[in-house]
């Protein structure tokens, strides 16, 4: 038997989605597990996985996966579009098995990296003799007008405070397309997604979002501090990571352009609900989830919630 799993959306979705691809071989061990997504090199090593397939590169798919194969089955269903992921019932891997009739078991991402490209990357990553931390502030689209998102990316004064404070203790390398916005003292990480993955995996700290590099430190069992806004990681995130929620709203928004969720992740400026940018988060309990605590962190603490393990806590757990 063949299973077709089709995966739209960005790289980080495609991580997520090695989690649904080891619930498949769980329940169906001998099955010949296909994968369509525009990011193949996410699955590379992955045995899992028999084939993967780009979205623009499936010339006789009809002959060679539908035609005379009866007990082939379409694992199609955008699991965006399901009413218990609109409903925030349920983690994004949870609602994805289950619309598939996939029995969901707690599974997490997972990703393969050889020992030669730890090696022959990690050589580059070498600045000097201080450790590595690893932040990423922005997501989305390439070249993007706004090159900040409020939903979702980190403001940028508030990263450059962290980056500040931990700089003369660590190499910080900054997560970023040459189209997003930098940050000062900051080592540039423009490289592939596989390099990434390693620099990741090498890092001793890690500050991230809603984006793909936080799905990957899952991936790697590297727990990290992930800032949340308008996303949730009930939906999104994992307790292996330290999850900071943003503070409240502290003004009504205009919602009359949301649809399937509260805020639209490109932004909006009539949909900001904050005074200003300085309201979103505490840099005080950011720099406290990562283990660089100060004396106004015990203070700064009850204003914003934070869910998730301690980052020095290695155990994975499964999502609930």
């Amino acid at each position: 038997m063949k299973i077709i799993l089709k995966i739209d959306g960005g790289i980080g979705k495609s991580v997520a989605a090695t989690a649904v691809c080891k619930a498949i071989k769980a329940q169906y061990p001998d099955c010949k597990l296909i994968v369509i997504t525009n990011y193949p090199e996410v699955f590379d090593g992955n045995k899992k996985v028999y084939e993967v397939l780009r979205h623009n590169e499936l010339n006789y798919f009809w002959r060679n996966h539908i035609k005379d194969q009866h007990d082939t089955r379409f694992f199609f269903q955008e699991p965006y579009l399901a009413t218990d992921f609109i409903r925030r019932r349920g983690h994004l891997i949870k609602v994805w098995c289950e619309i598939n009739d996939i029995k969901y078991n707690g599974e997490l991402p997972e990703l393969f990296l050889t020992h030669k490209e730890i090696t022959s990357f990690g050589v580059n990553l070498k600045q000097s003799n201080k450790p590595i931390m690893v932040i990423q502030t922005n997501g989305g689209l390439p070249n993007q007008a706004d090159k900040y998102s409020w939903p979702r990316d980190l403001p940028l004064a508030a990263a450059q405070k962290v980056v500040n404070a931990l700089a003369p203790h660590y190499n910080i390398f900054h997560i970023r397309r040459q189209d997003q916005l930098p940050l000062q003292g900051t080592i540039p990480a423009t490289a592939d997604f596989r390099q990434l993955a390693v620099l990741i995996a090498l890092s001793q700290k890690r500050l991230l979002i809603d984006s793909f590099a936080q799905h990957v430190a899952a991936a790697l069992n590297r727990p990290s501090t992930v800032c949340w806004i308008a996303n949730v990681p009930s939906q999104f995130g994992y307790e292996t990571h330290t999850n900071i929620i943003a503070n409240p709203p502290t003004i009504e928004p205009e919602l009359r352009g949301a649809v399937l969720a509260m805020y639209n992740t490109n932004g909006p400026e009539k949909e900001f609900p904050y005074n200003n940018e300085e309201e979103i988060f505490d840099v005080e309990l950011i720099l406290a989830a990562l283990g660089h605590e100060t004396a106004n962190a015990v203070a700064a603490a009850p204003k914003q919630r934070l869910t998730g393990p301690a980052p020095a806590i290695k155990n994975r757990k499964k999502i609930k």
